[in-house]
């Protein structure tokens, strides 16, 4: 049973979120034994729960304030809500923080053998989805009938075998539309993961102070994993050009060098992702020694 005075957070058990979600959790330094079979899991280290669940369920678990946070793709949240909104059912919630990870759209796809000619090509065709409310929300805005036939895996089979002219589903790298002979025509929705919380004020103040400290930490962990912490020697008369070259979070820190006054030692975290073009215009800069290392954690 869980604790109602410890934070509850529903997360997914399998699917594309789950392992980035552990990860998450981890690198914020949540000390937790997720075993595969266990469904319902304790911090050892803070009062945390994790609840593991359905995908589908986590925005409803939030909202009917069963659990107090959820991690969730945005498509699942924005799914739910219309689903509630057409029901005339509460849908309260709130995005704390939106996510590195978990990044894809939804689009419409059609066969590679049909031209597509642009939105109306839609006009009274039977769609596969998986989300029907996003994908009535759409065409509704867009004044077009349209049907839908409802598939919960495997959307891209559909056209093939004849129960749809065309499909409306995830996509991140399109390789499984390209083995299906099938072409992204639309996206009709945007989404990545989202750290999510019941709508309104919290009773327990200690929750509150918990869920503030969560939440700074994933942004550390966010803001890390894309920074890099630089270290190289430049030259005295290039630093404004060196330190154009890497945008960083803060000015960097600069040393002398012993027995060299025509260059000094540059610390600095730079936000960019570092190429190898980069460093070779560094080298051409005149910069020596240069070291890309990763960051771990990072708190402003």
């Amino acid at each position: 049973m869980f604790n109602k005075n410890r934070l509850r957070i529903a997360m997914q058990n399998k699917g594309r979120l789950s392992q980035d979600s552990i990860q998450l959790l981890i690198q914020c330094g949540i000390k937790i034994n997720l075993k595969k079979q266990q469904l319902i899991s304790f911090s050892e280290n803070m009062p945390i729960d994790v609840m593991r669940v359905r995908d589908d369920d986590i925005p409803g678990l939030v909202m009917d304030k069963v659990v107090d946070l959820g991690i969730v793709g945005e498509n699942v949240l924005q799914e739910e809500k219309l689903k509630r909104q057409s029901r005339l059912e509460k849908c309260f919630y709130t995005i704390l923080q939106h996510l590195d990870f978990g990044i894809c759209r939804l689009s419409l796809s059609i066969p590679y053998r049909h031209k597509y000619i642009g939105i109306q090509s839609f006009k009274n065709s039977c769609i596969a989805t998986s989300y029907p409310f996003l994908l009535r929300k759409y065409f509704n805005d867009q004044g077009i009938n349209f049907k839908f036939f409802i598939l919960n895996g495997s959307v891209e089979v559909a056209p093939g075998v004849g129960l749809s002219n065309a499909i409306c589903d995830l996509i991140s790298t399109g390789a499984t539309l390209e083995e299906n002979r099938l072409q992204e025509v639309e996206v009709i929705h945007s989404s990545r993961a989202c750290l999510i919380s019941q709508f309104g004020g919290y009773v327990n103040n200690e929750k509150i102070i918990l869920i503030n400290k969560l939440i700074t930490r994933i942004k550390g962990v966010i803001k890390a994993r894309g920074s890099k912490y630089i270290m190289l020697h430049a030259p005295s008369s290039k630093l404004e050009e060196v330190i154009t070259l890497l945008q960083g979070a803060e000015r960097p820190t600069i040393s002398k060098l012993a027995g060299d006054t025509n260059k000094v030692a540059m610390h600095m975290v730079s936000s960019e992702t570092l190429f190898w073009e980069t460093m070779e215009k560094l080298k051409a800069l005149g910069a020596s020694s240069i070291l890309v290392l990763p960051i771990e954690k990072m708190m402003e």
